[in-house]
């Protein structure tokens, strides 16, 4: 069975939290990769890939509200506002990324990875040993597995 060591990418490019948003764009783009780790002395805080910089781009959802006996109830919560706020207006990679990643260890099977990404819509995962960043899995490197079999 297949497992992250055997499919990860062990050359990581990484980004820092201070990177400029517009330098984060450029790296993933000229390396064709969807995402990239964000580390801070030594430690991954964070994942910023290529939808965190598209969302800069929408439209700001406005909460919706309902009435009901003369109060007015937001239907989503000012920190998803604050939050998507954050994001759209963001100039460095703090402030656009993905904060606390979800992480997966070199014997990570292929399966349970794919299910995460499949499921949580995450197609970056850093792979941690000892709390070491040692590679990446993105999309990519899953799908190329198919090709082998």
């Amino acid at each position: 069975m297949l497992k992250a060591k055997d499919i990860m990418t062990t050359q990581c490019i990484t980004l820092t939290p201070d990177t400029e948003i517009s330098a984060a764009a450029k790296i993933l783009l000229e390396n064709k990769i969807n995402g990239a780790p964000v580390v801070e002395n030594d430690e991954v805080v964070g994942v910023l890939c290529q939808a965190d910089l598209v969302a800069q781009q929408k439209k700001v959802t406005l909460p919706s509200f309902f009435t009901l006996l003369d109060g007015v109830f937001p239907l989503s919560s000012h920190e998803e506002l604050e939050r998507e706020m954050t994001k759209i207006s963001a100039l460095k990679v703090a402030e656009a990324m993905t904060p606390a990643p979800i992480f997966i260890t070199p014997d990570t099977s292929i399966e349970d990875l794919a299910t995460m990404m499949a499921n949580e819509k995450l197609y970056t995962l850093p792979v941690l040993d000892d709390g070491k960043l040692v590679g990446v899995v993105g999309k990519e490197d899953v799908l190329k597995t198919l090709l082998q079999g």
